[in-house]
């Protein structure tokens, strides 16, 4: 089947972009619905960051793999399963005051479904736009809408509605289903254009091997996760008895804050990047590291407002670091060896939903602002060895000073 344009393209492309909504939507409804369950339930900290760390073992293969999966495929009939996934996902949620295991599994599979949307969709949206980078944008944009709406949604919907750990995974799912049914009428596009043929192992080893990716964008790399999950996964529940009428929806708030500020200010980033500089990642670093500051105040003051403060710069950190990131290796990367520097790059940077995690089990040995400050620390000297690398590495010379919009995504 070739490729042909439908005269329909831009329905088209909504569609796609509501699937993506959808993906993002059911990846980040738990953040609120877990302060359900904690004040309903009685879940405990550890069982939380658990069960929202079961959620990175399902999408990071999915994002890895969605392109590939597409291609052999169809986007389509991929995108379309992941649909059906993600509301199985929704469905099994609503079994959460009953069964520990069916979150965890429910956690898995929207992993995956994410992961599987996020990729293919972003690459269909993008055939779907051919010679601009409208369809790259679109993608970006419906994503981020998903990821931070989604949590503000099931947080008014638990706040305000009876049955708060069952009416936002059912309304999800109703809207996952819509979107899956609307989705039967787009035509197939098996033709879409596949990556660059793969570099010679020697170019790919360079380009992971670049000086600028070893000593800047690597160490920068975790900031991006860790900064999103610290901020509404950490903060929220240590004030929650200071919005203990409207937790859910406080929850939900401090996500959607979180990540449409790292959404908005990602042109920004756009603007301080400089190739041969990293004013841009060192900005992005220090906005983390500010951000986690305010944090560990947020704590011992149990404070609401603080907690708001401090997503608004992890939102900031978050943004600026993933948009400074895609860009040094846009650049960095020769066409070919993209994928292999993209996957490692998303390896790493996936390494900071493990923040989580990690504070909870140091929990037991230090308090929580104690902990968030030593991340501080930590990240003010990954921002110190970046800069001091940036100054002895300003010689070397990028693949190409100027990567393309479409080739800073993540599903490279």
């Amino acid at each position: 089947m070739t490729t042909s344009a439908s005269p329909a393209a831009g329905s088209d492309r909504v569609l796609v972009a509501a699937a993506l909504v959808a993906a993002g939507w059911g990846a980040n409804q738990f953040t609120p619905l877990s302060v359900v369950y904690r004040l309903e339930a009685g879940w405990s900290t550890m069982a939380v960051v658990l069960v929202f760390t079961t959620y990175l073992a399902g999408l990071v293969p999915a994002l890895l793999l969605g392109c590939r999966a597409a291609d052999r495929f169809g986007h389509r009939r991929v995108i379309r399963l992941a649909l059906a996934v993600t509301t199985a996902g929704s469905l099994l949620l609503v079994l959460a005051e009953t069964s520990h295991a069916a979150v965890f599994v429910s956690r898995l599979v929207t992993g995956i479904a994410a992961g599987l949307i996020v990729s293919a969709g972003a690459a269909w949206l993008r055939a779907l736009s051919p010679g601009d980078d409208r369809g790259a944008r679109f993608a970006v944009y419906a994503t981020g809408a998903g990821f931070a709406c989604g949590p503000l949604v099931a947080g008014t919907l638990a706040a305000w509605l009876p049955a708060p750990s069952v009416v936002p995974c059912l309304v999800h799912g109703g809207f996952a289903l819509l979107v899956l049914a609307l989705t039967a009428r787009i035509p197939e596009m098996c033709a879409i254009p596949g990556p660059p043929p793969a570099a010679p192992p020697r170019d790919r080893w360079s380009a992971i091997t670049h000086p600028r990716f070893v000593g800047i964008v690597l160490p920068a790399s975790p900031a991006i996760f860790a900064a999103v999950t610290v901020s509404y996964v950490v903060l929220p529940p240590f004030v929650l008895d200071r919005v203990r009428g409207h937790a859910p929806l406080f929850s939900g708030l401090v996500a959607a804050v979180t990540l449409l500020v790292g959404l908005a200010v990602q042109p920004l980033a756009a603007r301080i990047d400089r190739p041969g500089s990293a004013r841009a990642t060192l900005v992005a670093m220090a906005t983390v590291v500010v951000g986690l500051l305010l944090g560990a105040l947020a704590i011992e003051e149990v404070s609401p407002l603080l907690v708001l403060a401090a997503a608004v710069f992890l939102g900031a950190g978050y943004g600026l670091t993933l948009e400074s990131g895609l860009a040094e290796i846009g650049r960095l990367a020769p066409p070919g060896a993209l994928p292999t520097v993209s996957a490692l790059f998303q390896g790493v940077a996936h390494s900071g939903f493990l923040a989580p995690l990690l504070l909870a089990v140091m929990a037991r040995s230090a308090s929580y602002p104690e902990l968030l400050g030593g991340l501080a620390l930590i990240g003010s000297v990954l921002l110190i060895w970046a800069a001091v690398h940036a100054a002895r590495h300003a010689h070397h010379e990028p693949f190409r000073p100027d990567p393309t919009p479409q080739e800073l995504t993540w599903d490279e």
